[in-house]
């Protein structure tokens, strides 16, 4: 029940909201019970009244059947107004909470995540801790207090109608709902998984429908939809069957205590120590007593769910970031630098050394190119840089001070990233710039964009800065997106530029275009490029040459295709001119 102690510690705070929506609860139910023995007793007693010519006083009891009554009908509406903004809050700060412990993971503790189990994790899993105010807490609550009140009550009649009293409600309120939370616990523990699967089967389905058509997968992707369909299925017919089960034997307990209580009032009512219209209102008293325990059957079975919800999200809380912010405040150099001394990386101890003893020195301003074969380790440099992983051995020393001794967010202001796989959000062009730079004008986002060639395009559209670009820039081009992305880095106007393959996918007229503009806006700041186009490196003043995860080489393009054999085989092999 570790998890259970952390939910609540969660809620604490939204304890104000909480123990005032119990409270509405509780009024509820004394209203609810209220109404009905005092108004089996009114009736019960006019008709005694009634038969025998005896005069009676109406106006107290009819009162008192108004006011429970408008007690009741208020009581229910601020306990489901209050309850709901209590859980509806809550839901809403553990969303933020999740992605705020998520962030930090990205993207080394991300590597192995599915989106679509992501999506379920800060989506159903977060629904279904609902359940635990609103379905367990309030009405178990609910129950042990009106349960209380109610036995107390009876006793002051009789202790045996008491003990009766008692017994039906620990049947109905503790035996049913240990039952059925027994029986339905692996089922409801077990939708909670098969619900996740089902969903991330659904999204990679869609996001791979043309692959999936292509090779002709897509009826086997529909069939694994279709078991986790019928496995979720499978356990919400059990964990129905079980509720109505629970409703059942509720309802069992319910009469059976009626009937208890009645060979015990009967008697009484019969040797003059109660009254008839009290005979009455205690049936009537006893029924409604069950309505405090009737939900906790279902708030039993519900916890397993609940509980599973919750293993899956403190999995993700709990899990370690790759990468520890200080605790002390990032550096505020006056120069930047970046020195690698004797840099070793690897993403997990049983494979190989992504990077391994690589040691270069980058002075502001310098232009420098990082090119080598796919693997070699080129953009291990970026996730390094970015503090999106840490190195294992070496030092690496930005503006003079180790790289880990910076704030990551502080540190990635410094720096604006094209990415290989620049992710491209749906919505539009405006807002995907102004990613990079909220506080942007329009003047800027036309600089940015006539730097990446891409302003001639976006004049073109109908909609211009407000073109939707589709889900991870599905309704651009290649190119497009490509620029699009460069464009966003350009708007971060930071002192370091950061471009991996940021002419893939262009021809070589835009690209040179693109690099030339990229130059003259970054004269005087550092610029980091990866890539496999040598006609990109004439303008480099260094060319770093990985080859599995060391460095070999650096130099100039001419000093490089006469010493390193590794540079020039690349050179020949790409048929390569340089620009």
């Amino acid at each position: 029940m570790r998890e259970l102690a952390r939910l609540l510690r969660l809620m604490r705070p939204y304890a104000g909201w909480m123990v005032l929506g119990l409270l509405a609860a509780l009024v509820t139910l004394v209203a609810n019970v209220g109404l009905l023995a005092v108004s089996g007793w009114f009736i019960a007693a006019m008709a005694a009244a009634g038969a025998s010519g005896t005069p009676i006083n109406y106006y107290t009891p009819a009162a008192l059947i108004r006011a429970f009554a408008i007690l009741r009908t208020g009581g229910r509406y601020v306990e489901r107004l209050v309850t709901h903004e209590a859980t509806l809050r809550l839901l809403a700060r553990l969303r933020v909470w999740l992605f705020e412990h998520l962030e930090p993971l990205a993207p080394a503790g991300l590597q192995d995540a599915r989106s679509g189990d992501l999506l379920s994790r800060i989506g159903a899993d977060i629904d279904a801790l609902d359940r635990l105010y609103l379905r367990l807490l309030v009405p178990l609550l609910v129950a042990v207090v009106g349960g209380t009140a109610a036995v107390v009550f009876l006793a002051f009649y009789d202790w045996g109608l008491a003990l009766v009293a008692l017994a039906g409600l620990l049947v109905a309120g503790a035996f049913v709902p240990w039952l059925v939370g027994r029986l339905g616990a692996e089922a409801a523990a077990r939708q909670v998984t098969t619900a996740a699967e089902l969903r991330t089967a659904v999204v990679d389905g869609l996001q791979g429908m043309a692959e999936l058509a292509i090779y002709g997968r897509a009826e086997a992707q529909a069939q694994a939809v279709d078991r986790l369909s019928v496995a979720w299925i499978a356990d919400q017919r059990r964990l129905a069957g079980l509720d109505g089960l629970s409703l059942a034997a509720v309802g069992l307990a319910a009469n059976l205590t009626l009937w208890g209580g009645l060979l015990i009032v009967i008697p009484l009512v019969g040797s003059g120590q109660l009254a008839g219209p009290e005979l009455v209102m205690i049936a009537l008293f006893l029924l409604a007593c069950f309505e405090a325990v009737a939900p906790l059957p279902a708030a039993f079975q519900s916890l397993a769910t609940t509980l599973t919800a919750a293993r899956r999200l403190f999995a993700i809380v709990d899990a370690q970031p790759a990468v520890v912010d200080p605790q002390t405040a990032s550096p505020e150099p006056e120069r930047l630098d970046l020195i690698f001394d004797e840099v070793a990386l690897r993403y997990a101890p049983e494979r190989p050394w992504a990077l391994h003893g690589v040691s270069f020195r980058v002075e502001p301003g310098e232009r420098v190119a990082v090119v080598g074969a796919t693997g070699s380790g080129k953009s291990s440099l970026v996730n390094l840089l970015l503090r999106f992983w840490d190195y294992q051995a070496g030092s690496i020393r930005l503006g003079g001070h180790e790289l880990r001794r910076y704030r990551a967010a502080d540190l990635r202001r410094r720096i604006a990233v094209v990415s290989q796989h620049a992710h491209l959000f749906h919505t539009s062009i405006r807002d995907n710039l102004l990613l990079a730079n909220p506080n942007a004008t329009d003047e800027a986002l036309q600089r940015a964009c006539s730097v990446a060639q891409l302003d001639a395009f976006i004049a073109s559209l109908p909609e211009g800065w407000d073109t939707l670009v589709g889900e991870a820039g599905i309704g651009l081009s290649g190119g497009q997106a490509r620029r699009l992305a460069i464009a966003r880095a350009v708007l971060r106007d930071a002192p370091i530029l950061i471009l991996d393959e940021p002419t893939e996918g262009l021809d070589s007229t835009t690209a040179h275009d693109l690099m030339t503009a990229i130059h003259r806006l970054m004269a005087g700041r550092t610029v980091l490029l990866i890539t496999h186009r040598f006609a990109d490196l004439g303008a480099m003043d260094r060319i770093l040459v990985l080859d599995r995860g060391r460095l070999v080489d650096q130099g100039r393009h001419e000093e490089l295709i006469g010493r390193c054999e590794g540079y020039w085989e690349m050179f020949e092999r790409v048929g390569g001119t340089v620009g």
